[in-house]
């Protein structure tokens, strides 16, 4: 039986009130004033006027820790109910069965008509930042260029980052409160497109739960509950591209005491995965580093695929041949003898990190835009050439395909 907690103006409230429990609900009225102090722990779902005084970053925080729904319902600020992720305010005369099936069955998420399955797609890489994050954010613009619905997930527990990349607020509930949602057991499409911030970018719309807001908040992104919360991400949206820390070894010490682990966010997220994309930095530290983390990699995800991506290809640290050197040395020393490189654009990175966007969106004709969507390609997925996109439009792609056609006539 449904449980609602109605936090309404007297007239209106018994109105509802009355309405919600002909269909069956328990309902416990509460005046709006009092709300802050209800307990909330045996309510489903909390309706209340959107208004300043009562609809707080507090109450959010609070509801999201007891798996309890927000439904704002009559007149009111509905810019202020989307601050927070929540739906339109639904009109006070509403019917009951209505509000019902809404906290019942969630609206389907809007995938995409290619019948592929939804993955979830790791990026990972070893200690000093070889660009996991900058990969990832490029790596879901493409994957949603693709017209794959996709989102961007960051579980990094050391060093979070995709919030300030993207220019969003530190304080959305994002991943934390998924998990906590998950650990529940309340974690549904709805309540993924609720915590979740959406982005817009040159390939549509990116779905995105932030990190941490303090990397000493690791203990939140538990491995069960991580692993809970991106099963359900695979029946929210097609491709969930997952950020995570270069750790992923379990602490000994912590293990024989029985307490959590600082990196079982990242060994959690690499294990759910049903790919790997494996980034290192084209320098002789980043390639040794990468070696070491690779054969541990291999060692717990087992027979995953992994993409090997190195990153900020340049001819400075490696001298002329530097994809060579790095394909040889990925031979000899690990067996990897599939490669993608991306090349070093520190235009466009200045670019995309002074407008906090994607750089595929500020740089749009980037090396390092066309390196990435190849990577996407070799996930299986083909990016959509659009009107007025740079693919395919240049002067000496004109002349390729001219001159392709007079072979073939």
């Amino acid at each position: 039986m449904t449980t609602l907690i109605v936090a309404l103006e007297p007239g209106d409230g018994a109105a509802v009130a009355a309405d919600l429990e002909l269909e069956g609900a328990t309902v416990v009225t509460v005046p709006p004033a009092e709300l802050p102090q209800t307990d909330l722990s045996s309510a489903d779902a909390v309706l209340l006027s959107p208004s300043r005084d009562l609809l707080t970053s507090a109450l959010i925080r609070r509801c999201d820790r007891a798996g309890v729904r927000v439904v704002p319902i009559g007149a009111g600020d509905s810019r202020l109910a989307a601050r927070f992720g929540l739906p339109e305010p639904l009109p006070l005369d509403t019917p009951a069965r209505r509000i019902l099936l809404a906290l019942s069955d969630p609206p389907e998420p809007g995938g995409s008509d290619s019948g592929a399955p939804s993955r979830v797609i790791a990026v990972w890489g070893p200690a000093g930042a070889p660009g996991r994050s900058t990969l990832a954010v490029q790596l879901a613009v493409e994957l949603a260029r693709a017209g794959r619905r996709t989102a961007l997930v960051d579980a990094d527990s050391v060093a979070p980052s995709l919030a300030l990349q993207l220019g969003l607020s530190e304080d959305a509930p994002g991943l934390a409160a998924a998990c906590r949602r998950a650990g529940l057991g309340s974690l549904d499409t709805a309540e993924l497109s609720r915590l979740s911030t959406p982005v817009e970018s040159s390939a549509g719309t990116i779905e995105v739960l932030t990190g941490l807001n303090r990397p000493g908040r690791w203990p939140e992104l538990a491995a069960d509950r991580l692993r809970t919360t991106l099963d359900a991400c695979r029946t929210w949206v097609d491709e969930t591209v997952v950020d995570v820390a270069a750790e992923f070894d379990e602490d000994d010490d912590l293990l024989e005491l029985g307490g959590p682990s600082r990196h079982a966010a990242t060994a959690a997220s690499l294990l759910e995965a049903d790919a790997v994309v494996a980034v290192l930095s084209a320098d002789p530290l980043g390639a040794s580093r990468f070696l070491r983390g690779h054969a541990e990699l291999r060692h717990l995800i087992g027979a995953t695929p992994v993409t090997v991506v190195a990153n900020r290809v340049r001819s400075g640290p490696l001298g002329i041949d530097a994809r060579g050197q790095i394909r040889r040395t990925l031979d000899r020393f690990a067996g990897i003898d599939d490669v993608t490189f991306v090349p070093f654009d520190q235009r466009g990175a200045d670019a995309a990190a002074l407008h906090a966007r994607p750089i595929a969106d500020v740089a749009p004709r980037s090396a390092l835009v066309a390196a990435v969507r190849r990577v996407a390609a070799g996930l299986g997925v083909r990016s959509e050439v659009t009107a007025g996109s740079s693919t395919g439009s240049s002067r000496a792609a004109r002349r390729l395909r001219s001159a392709r056609a007079l072979r073939g006539a």
